[in-house]
């Protein structure tokens, strides 16, 4: 029996060293269908396009960092050399307390250089904030040329946290989610890949992550008593999410549903999610603007 799991490992290493893709791509398999959306129906727990276990899942994760630390040095290279077509890509992370947005920050985007990375929590907005246009904020804080930015929360928070904490009426949010889907679109129309990836847990899985975070002292601090208020909440946030993933799930910016429950296969699909998509960009490195021969000659000389 030993040899027989030992076999089975060594096979599963043979092909994460073959760099083994999904049976279907991730952007297929986790792209939010159109039409009603009714968290129910998805089981937080699931693993799709995942072959192996949660043992194997980090060295599985770990295979995925050579080739996309290649692609994000690619765009950023462009980027830095002020290449006009130099691509952008946006990584928007939302889901409901404890789904794991850090968690994702530092597992799945803290493998690529974070030179090439701008990482955006949004909290409350200010008073100064609140002067201007909600997706003023947002605007600002969009990644350069070359970069991956990623938005722990997002314009999304606008027609969520104010619509469950009645912050602002229905007429006025009730008209932001149009506004978000052609902003949206204009950002890819602009060269701006749009990655928008919810974080789907269970109510179970995040009560049982708040006692974990109440029972270990070094957890403590990220521990907030108003999290109990937001929980009791599930229901409203529930509908808010559901109306928001349904009204902008656009062809230009789908939403993919992570099922978040585990979280070693929530840090793989979302590294994976993204190496599909700069994939997509066909990215290549910038050819030289001096003559490289030439340039040769005079450091041997030198």
């Amino acid at each position: 029996m030993a040899r027989k799991t030992k076999d089975k490992k060594s096979k599963l290493t043979d092909a994460v060293q073959d760099e083994t893709p999904p049976a279907a791509p991730l952007t297929e398999l986790l792209r939010l269908p159109a039409g009603p959306v009714q968290l129910a129906d998805f089981d937080a727990r699931s693993t799709p396009g995942f072959v192996g276990s949660k043992g194997e899942a980090r060295t599985v994760t770990r295979a995925l960092a050579p080739e996309l630390n290649e692609l994000q040095e690619r765009l950023f290279a462009a980027g830095r050399v002020g290449h006009p077509d130099a691509k952008r890509i946006l990584v928007i992370l939302q889901g409901m307390d404890t789904a794991g947005k850090g968690g994702v920050i530092r597992h799945a985007i803290g493998m690529v250089d974070p030179q090439g990375v701008k990482i955006k929590a949004f909290a409350a907005p200010t008073k100064a904030e609140l002067r201007h246009h909600f997706l003023w904020r947002i605007r600002r804080e969009l990644p350069a040329p070359g970069m991956i930015g990623i938005f722990d929360r997002s314009q999304y928070e606008d027609v969520l946290t104010v619509r469950v904490n009645h912050l602002v009426e229905e007429s006025i949010f009730s008209t932001r989610y149009d506004e978000i889907i052609e902003w949206e679109a204009s950002l890819v129309a602009s060269g701006v890949t749009v990655v928008k990836c919810f974080l789907h847990i269970s109510s179970e899985k995040q009560k049982e992550r708040l006692a974990e975070r109440l029972a270990e002292p070094t957890k403590h601090w990220k521990y907030d008593p108003h999290d109990l208020i937001q929980r009791a909440k599930w229901a409203d946030y529930t509908e808010a999410y559901q109306t928001a993933l349904e009204r902008c799930n656009s062809r230009q910016a789908p939403w993919y549903l992570i099922p978040s429950d585990r979280k070693w296969y929530r840090n793989w699909a979302v590294a994976q999610l993204l190496i599909e998509h700069l994939r997509q960009l066909d990215l290549q490195w910038p050819a030289a603007d001096f003559d490289v021969e030439e340039q040769r000659r005079l450091l041997a000389a030198s």
